[in-house]
């Protein structure tokens, strides 16, 4: 695995990533055996950057995560969490979580992007993994709490980040145009862009992108698969885009995507996990993996050669945008295990 540093700090993740929603059991049941061997599997892989939240599973994947790296040397991996929900007792629990995770739903998520809520809730989650300290710290998902996260949240955060408590803050979300807010207007160093730079939604290139590489900042790229239609050989009818069932337009254009990806001896996923780091701010792909075997998996699609005419043909065809950049950037400063 490469590592490539997080822009203007001491941050290094490696270019592939763990993510740790789905070991909170993410729409089923992961058995704790499962989750503690998929993480087992990843660093037996090589990889050292482990993505979690209080969010997913009301802080079951903390505790998982944390559980399952505590007898690992802790200066050889990187963890991420996020602030800005906060998880308070349920007064009405209803028996099972609703914002689907499969966990009972003892606690709820509050919103809150103060700096008392960041404080609160990093220390909450160095409860729950057990950890000494959080290496990287998003925003979670504060689309409609512009002005309390960038006032008050990142300024938190950017003071811990100054102090050395934390090593790089920034912000994750399912949009773009926020995202470059952050990197132009406050303190973030990195933020985690999901689902808008694939091979099916290059719209980050309109806005986030732009912005990291004039600021010198980076970007981690999340919901590569955009939510299943990506992640087969050959998408068919009734697979996932963005949380939704897939319009069969966008069937259709995965399907001639998948067909250009045969031509070049490659896949349709080992693609769709190439191509973010055709964006030389791209420093990362994160991917959800549930056990054991999908590591193995992505381990095997990430390592896959992708020859640089495919994108060529794609953007000839008409099927990716033609300002994606020409050839494989490579990622910025970066050094090999």
């Amino acid at each position: 695995m490469r590592h490539r540093k997080i822009t203007s700090t001491p941050v290094e993740l490696t270019d592939l990533g763990f993510g740790a929603s789905v070991i909170g059991n993410l729409y089923r049941v992961t058995p704790a055996e499962q989750a503690s061997a998929a993480v087992d599997a990843a660093w037996d892989a090589g990889i050292r950057y482990f993505d979690t939240a209080p969010h997913y599973g009301l802080g079951l994947s903390e505790r998982r995560l944390g559980a399952a790296l505590r007898n690992r040397p802790r200066g050889e991996y990187v963890v991420s969490s996020k602030v800005g929900r906060l998880l308070v007792p349920n007064e009405r629990p209803s028996g099972v979580d609703t914002e689907g995770f499969v966990v009972r739903d003892d606690l709820r998520r509050q919103w809150d992007f103060s700096r008392d809520g960041v404080l609160r809730s990093i220390e909450a989650t160095l409860r729950r993994t057990g950890l000494d300290r959080l290496d990287v710290v998003y925003l979670h998902d504060p689309d409609d709490h512009w002005r309390k996260a960038a006032e008050e949240a990142m300024p938190a955060l950017a003071e811990l980040r100054d102090q050395g408590v934390i090593g790089a803050i920034g912000a994750g979300m399912n949009q773009s145009a926020m995202l470059a807010r952050f990197l132009r207007e406050t303190a973030a160093d990195v933020v985690m862009l999901a689902g808008r730079y694939t091979l099916l939604d290059q719209s980050a290139l309109d806005d986030v992108l732009p912005a990291a590489r004039e600021h010198d900042k980076s970007v981690v790229a999340v919901g590569v698969f955009n939510s299943g239609l990506l992640s087969r050989d050959r998408p068919a009818e009734g697979m996932k885009y963005d949380y939704q069932d897939a319009p069969a337009a966008l069937v259709d254009r995965a399907r001639a995507i998948a067909d250009v990806c045969a031509a070049h001896g490659t896949t349709l996923p080992a693609a769709a996990i190439a191509f973010p780091y055709t964006h030389p701010t791209i420093i990362n792909v994160t991917l959800g993996m549930r056990n054991p075997e999908q590591v193995v998996r992505n381990v095997e699609l990430h390592a896959q050669h992708i020859p640089d005419g495919l994108w060529d043909d794609l953007r000839a065809q008409g099927l990716i945008r033609s300002d994606v950049p020409e050839r494989h950037a490579g990622g910025r400063e970066s050094r090999c295990l």
